[in-house]
């Protein structure tokens, strides 16, 4: 069996997080594994053992007009390259809807076209019924991250359901019953866009002064310094850069928060979040997407909508100021982190490629 694997952009954000998973996976299970994606850039692509790379050009334009251009140039190159890169026997996989130029290629080889599909908010909507358009015509089958993806995006020809998981060498020793008082440490780890929550975080920074709060953003620093100019900036408040080991940060934390807006974007899973639950973490997430599907009330934290912030601050209080509920909720997060483990993942995965 071979794969040929496709990410548009290698980062350290969480698609090509997932991918990196199934690529060691797939190549510690004998499969021969190659990998087309941008090499001129560190992430969690970058220099995987066992995986051959195809390097190609994409490059990221903040300006709208200029990062279209480069979409379709570099699929017009990637679906040519691929043509001749690719068998008809060969599996094609395709990691989000963006790397259509493959897409194409693989269904015009006759190969087995299988999208990974980590997304449903994408703008502008035309942009989004293009790619979705493609990948429902060119994929054999999609894999989706949460139930709640695979019944927004509806029409492919056969659908699978696969969790996204921890990596096996993300452990902790951490034992809830142990834990000491929390200390108000709060912590959010996520893009640096508005529709993530970031107005909302400085928000509960400036409200919360007790507290302490820690942003960590896909970000380096000359972009946060331009985000947050002219925002007002509490003492209890840090940002960081992108971290290649955000562990460190949740040994830090006692609360881990997603302020995702349902109104700009609407999480299809949450790797942050099983990510927190797996220190015995207690989350607040949103209400809606597949990251609710993680995450029930009182059990291993709470679903708020960030645009009401006055519920947000009273439960991020009622967490944190009382031992009681913080260690029942700390013992339901370990639980639920068990769920997703990353053996349960690789198997669901290598059962799909071998039915």
């Amino acid at each position: 069996m071979r794969i040929f694997a496709f990410h548009l952009l290698n980062d350290f954000s969480g698609s090509p997080k997932v991918l990196r998973q199934l690529l060691l996976g797939w190549a510690g299970h004998g499969i021969e594994v190659h990998l087309t994606t941008t090499t001129d850039r560190d992430g969690f692509l970058s220099d995987l053992e066992g995986v051959v790379y195809h390097p190609f050009w994409y490059s990221f334009a903040e300006n709208k007009v200029l990062r279209l251009l480069f979409l379709f140039a570099s699929q017009t190159m990637l679906f040519f390259r691929t043509l001749f890169l690719i068998r008809k026997d060969d599996i094609v996989y395709v990691n989000t809807v963006l790397p259509f130029g493959a897409g194409l290629a693989g269904k015009l080889r006759g190969c087995r076209v299988i999208y990974h599909v980590h997304e449903t908010s994408i703008k502008p909507a035309v942009l989004k019924k293009f790619l979705f358009g493609i990948a429902r015509m060119a994929a054999s089958e999609a894999i989706f991250v949460s139930g709640f993806l695979a019944k927004e995006e509806t029409g492919f020809r056969k659908s699978h359901i696969l969790y996204n998981a921890l990596p096996g060498d993300f452990n902790t020793n951490r034992n809830p019953g142990a834990r000491s008082t929390p200390e108000g440490n709060v912590l959010m780890v996520c893009s640096l866009k508005w529709y993530k929550g970031m107005d909302e975080f400085l928000r509960l920074a400036a409200e919360n002064p007790h507290m302490h709060f820690r942003l960590v953003v896909n970000a380096d620093n000359s972009d946060i310094a331009a985000y947050f100019s002219g925002s007002r900036m509490t003492q209890n408040l840090e940002i960081f850069p992108v971290q290649k080991d955000v562990r460190p940060f949740y040994e830090w934390a006692d609360v881990v928060l997603n302020l995702s807006r349902p109104d700009g974007w609407v999480e299809t899973f949450g790797l942050t979040a099983i990510e927190a639950m797996s220190y015995g973490l207690p989350v607040i997430v949103p209400p809606v997407g597949g990251i609710a599907e993680l995450v029930e009330d009182g059990v291993n934290g709470f679903k708020a909508d960030s645009r009401d912030m006055v519920n947000v601050g009273r439960i991020l209080g009622d967490i944190l100021g009382s031992q009681d509920l913080y260690n029942h909720l700390s013992k339901g997060a370990l639980d639920r982190a068990g769920d997703f483990s990353e053996g349960k993942f690789l198997k669901g995965s290598l059962d799909i490629l071998r039915f």
